[in-house]
Formats: structure tokens, C-alpha cells, sequence
């Protein structure tokens, strides 16, 4: 549960340091957050610089209190935010998530259903950062970093890998073009991956990265749809023509087959990883 002995500490502080306090507390907390973070997003949408900074300062303000309460509250190191090796467990995580984004670009264009058309001025990259960063940072924090490790402590990871993975494939559909299927496919494709993700290296940091680039390359370099969300013209001028089953329709393309087999399969292949490397958790009356 915390990096200390719960042993003669008083009974306030052992019910705020346990790990289901921490999801109501910590949780609701970092969700409200992502709330006023997701409006100011859309309030500065017309000035993407403007709107990528103030998400950077609306992260890094989510990214301390996370830090401030398990130092203050669960009086333990916060080492799944630690800073050494962020840079290239950051950068690890991005460079994946921008290639299987690609391969599933790719495929459809063999297909013959992605089509593009040409492309846009380098500025057209500009307007998308910050959803990039929003949804990295914020969603990472409270599905993997809260939900997911409060339930794992509890219950274990493979419990702690279910709720999450519902619960980020069901908080989708409060997006405009969400769609029942996508959200479930969101549950097993990117809810396995990012979970797998967090367990390889116990950080968020590669999370953070999967996250944002995916969502980056979709919606700024592939002019996609993000989880039913709005689109914007982006680099690529292009033309998506085909059956929902491979398109993922109005969802995006987190609704389409082809990501669902990239995806998952890149999930299995991280978990398998995690397991061999024990870091996984049994739950906590068998600890």
C-alpha cells in the first residue's frame, strides 16, 4: 500500500493512506481537474500556442499534487513520477505510440481506404498539441496513476488492469461522436496497452508518451478522429472511404479492427514483458 509501516501511526492518517481514500480522494480531485483543464481547452482553441502552454502548466500542477500526496499524505516516494530516466522512458513510450498509430495508417492505405490527397501548411500541426498533452498527462494520472494502482494494491494487478481498462474505454463516451463500440474497443486495445505499459517500468512516464503521441499523430499528422471527438484539418489532406469495421466510422480509429489487432497485440507483448520481469502484484491478503 505506502513505502512505510502503517504500525503505530494514528488511525486518520492509516485510513487517509489507504489505497481506496486515495482513489475517492486523490481521484476526485485529478478528475475535476481534468474537467477545467478539458474547458480551458476548448476556451484557447483558436490559439493553439496559447492553449499548448497553459495545458503544460495545468499538467505540471495535476503531476504535483499527485506527488504532493503521496509524499504528504501516504509519507511515501512517489516513484512512479520520479524523475531520473523520464526523458527516455518519455521518449520510448512516444516512439511507439507514433508507430502504431502509422502501422494502422498504413494498412488502411494498402487498403486503399486511406487516402491521401496532399497536404496542408506545417501550422496545421500546431492546433492539436495541446489535446495531446491534455489527454496524456490528465488520463494517465487518474486511470493509471490513481485508478489503477489503487485498485492493484487492493485487489491486484490483473483487477487493477480490468477496472481501469473499463473504466478508460467508458469515460469515452462522453465524447460528442462516441459510439458504445468504440468504447469497448478502447477498453481492450488501449486499456491493455496502457496498462502493460505502466507495469513494464512501474512509471507513468511511458504512458504519458503512448498517450500523446497516438493521440498527436492521429489527430495533427493523420487528420483523424479521436475517440469520437472533434477533428481539425490537419498536415495530411486525406479521404477515409471503407466499412466502419476497418474505418471505425465516426469514433475514429480506435474503432477500426486494424488498431485493435495492432494494438492489443503490442499490449500482450508489454505484459508479457512485465510478467517476466515480476511486476506484477498479488492482491494485498496474499502480500
Amino acid at each position: 500500500m505506502t513505502d512505510v509501516s502503517l504500525v503505530g501511526q494514528p488511525l486518520w492518517l492509516r485510513i487517509l493512506q489507504f489505497p481506496l481514500t486515495r482513489l475517492i480522494v486523490l481521484g476526485s480531485v485529478l478528475f475535476y481537474f481534468m474537467g477545467w483543464a478539458q474547458a480551458r481547452l476548448e476556451q484557447f482553441h483558436d490559439s493553439p500556442l496559447l492553449n499548448a502552454a497553459i495545458q503544460i502548466i495545468l499538467g505540471l500542477a495535476a503531476i504535483g499534487v499527485y506527488v504532493a500526496y503521496g509524499k504528504l499524505v501516504e509519507r511515501r516516494e512517489v516513484t512512479e513520477l520520479s524523475t531520473p530516466g523520464l526523458g527516455r522512458e518519455w521518449a520510448i513510450g512516444a516512439l511507439c505510440g507514433a508507430v502504431l498509430y502509422t502501422v494502422s495508417a498504413v494498412v488502411l492505405m494498402l487498403l486503399g481506404i486511406y487516402k491521401v490527397q496532399g497536404f496542408n501548411p506545417l501550422l496545421f500541426l500546431l492546433p492539436n498539441l495541446a489535446l495531446a498533452i491534455k489527454s496524456g498527462v490528465f488520463e494517465e494520472l487518474v486511470f493509471r496513476g490513481v485508478l489503477m494502482r489503487s485498485v492493484e494494491d487492493m485487489f491486484g494487478s490483473w483487477v487493477g488492469i480490468l477496472v481501469s481498462s473499463l473504466a478508460f474505454g467508458l469515460v469515452h463516451l462522453l465524447n460528442p461522436g462516441a459510439t458504445l463500440g468504440g468504447a469497448i474497443y478502447i477498453c481492450i486495445e488501449a486499456g491493455l496497452l496502457l496498462s502493460a505499459a505502466y507495469l513494464v517500468t512501474r512509471r507513468l512516464w511511458i504512458c504519458m508518451g503512448f498517450h500523446m503521441a497516438w493521440n498527436y499523430f492521429q489527430s495533427a499528422v493523420f487528420s483523424g478522429v479521436v475517440s469520437g471527438a472533434v477533428s481539425d484539418p490537419c498536415l495530411l489532406k486525406a479521404t477515409i472511404e471503407g466499412p466502419e469495421l476497418l474505418t471505425g466510422g465516426s469514433f475514429g480509429m480506435e474503432h477500426s479492427v486494424v488498431a485493435l489487432v495492432v494494438c492489443t497485440t503490442a499490449g500482450v507483448i508489454l505484459l508479457l514483458i512485465a510478467i517476466r520481469r515480476g511486476h506484477l502484484m498479488p492482491p494485498m491478503w496474499q502480500r
